[in-house]
């Protein structure tokens, strides 16, 4: 399981109502509505199974709070951290809840292939909501032809941190392109410094931080088309594609003159502790590779120290060939076709709805018409910018690759950083779980 499904991004309070009340025989399909549109309240219960309890449970309960108001529905809320399991059984005990968060793409495509989830297609108007978001959302939610689930809020991969002040130091400037990323790293490492602080022990998951880094070198090595067909099983890891991208990720990982500690410290590092080095004095590192979510450990490790742009800055990974972002994310589906739960998952895609969880900090909307102003600070301001501002948008690979095939991706880029002359066979490897995994 990868962080995002266990650090949540959050939010709280603004206006906006969903669609005029559906029904079963009369789909409503804007994606937004005034509240004036609502000539009467639904009335009636909804039933919600998420993952968010506590803090992050009265945050999404204040998200969905306009909504109770106009339409005047019950609310059964339900939050587990075990939320796979919680709603696995549900659904095999034909007791589904109306609407749930979903624990990821893969389990998504399980359900809808099942015939547990409800196409929305009817239910939201994907015209409208192709002008908000990013096509590649859109495809992350289809599966088979069906449109089964809506992102509500996203974190963004493939971000480089580094320290302004260390920077500054040294003389080194954030590059404007692939080949200016590359020199700079090569100029730390002649400096006699080193350039990459790398952790990817994260306990049963460990691996996961990896297979970020060989996702974003697939995915701008080679494009979309390629990494769309890796994560479908249609391309061979032992192909080029995959094996450069393996190849990119193993010259500064697997190379003690590339990373701090060498390549034993970044089996054994704990991927919260991944980016400490670009904060100590002198420098122990100068770039870490990691998601938007990691500055909240940068402020936990170092409360005295860790200063947004100050002592801890970041930019996007340039693309080599291809440009495009990775993401993570909360997904939403509907499994009972009810007039609230259209509403909801109606409600639920608007720009007004999801700013409301912005606000609260911490969380980017998938929604580029959430305004920047709303995000209350400039790191998370300018992530969104970043976000808005890709042509291509990818959600993370292996989290949409069925399990088996996830879990020896993780393994095997411990083996690769391990022992990095041994990548044909653990290509090979990964190949033969492949032809298991997808059933074929």
């Amino acid at each position: 399981m990868k962080l995002h499904r266990i650090i949540v991004p959050l939010a709280v309070l603004a206006l906006i109502l969903a669609a005029c009340q559906p029904s079963a025989s009369q789909p409503s399909p804007p994606t937004s509505a005034e509240p004036s549109e609502v000539a009467e309240p639904l009335g009636g219960t909804i039933s919600i199974l998420a993952t968010w309890t506590d803090a992050e449970q009265e945050t999404f309960l204040a998200m969905i709070q306009p909504w109770v108001d106009a339409n005047e529905v019950e609310v059964e809320y339900e939050g587990t951290r075990d939320l796979n399991a919680v709603l696995t059984t549900r659904v095999e005990g034909n007791n589904p809840p109306d609407v749930a968060g979903l624990p990821g793409p893969g389990q998504m495509a399980q359900f809808a292939r099942s015939g547990d989830l409800v196409d929305l297609s009817d239910i939201i108007d994907l015209d409208a909501m192709a002008a908000e978001y990013n096509e590649g959302w859109i495809a992350d939610g289809t599966v088979d032809g069906q449109f089964v689930g809506i992102f509500i809020k996203v974190s963004v991969k493939g971000l480089i941190w580094y320290n302004p002040d260390q920077f500054a130091a040294a003389g080194y400037e954030v590059p404007n392109d692939w080949a200016g990323f590359d020199d700079l790293v090569e100029q730390i490492k002649s400096d006699g410094h080193t350039p990459w602080g790398i952790g990817i022990e994260s306990g049963a998951a460990s691996g996961w931080p990896a297979t970020d880094w060989i996702e974003d070198f697939v995915l701008r090595q080679s494009g979309p088309d390629v990494y769309d067909a890796w994560w479908q099983g249609e391309q061979a890891w032992s192909s080029p594609e995959i094996k450069s991208a393996f190849e990119a990720f193993g010259t500064w990982a697997a190379d003690a003159d590339y990373v701090a500690g060498g390549p034993n410290n970044v089996l054994n590092l704990f991927f919260g502790n991944g980016g400490d080095c670009i904060f100590r004095d002198p420098a122990e590192c100068y770039l870490h590779h990691q998601a938007s979510f990691i500055s909240g450990f940068f402020e936990e490790n170092f409360p005295d120290v860790a200063v947004a742009g100050e002592t801890y800055d970041f930019f996007a990974m340039p693309g080599d060939q291809f440009g495009g972002m990775t993401t993570g994310g909360d997904l939403f589906g509907m499994f009972n076709d009810t007039p609230q739960a259209r509403s909801l998952m109606q409600y639920l895609t608007t720009a007004e709805a999801q700013q409301i969880w912005v606000e609260a900090g911490g969380a980017i909307s998938p929604n580029s018409s959430v305004p920047t102003s709303a995000y209350p600070d400039d790191t998370s301001r300018r992530i969104a910018e970043i976000l808005n501002a890709a042509e291509v948008v990818r959600f993370d690979a292996s989290d949409k690759m069925p399990d088996q095939m996830n879990q020896a991706f993780w393994s095997a880029t411990l083996d690769y950083v391990q022992n990095p002359g041994n990548l044909d066979q653990i290509l090979a490897d990964l190949d033969a779980v492949r032809a298991e995994a997808y059933g074929g």
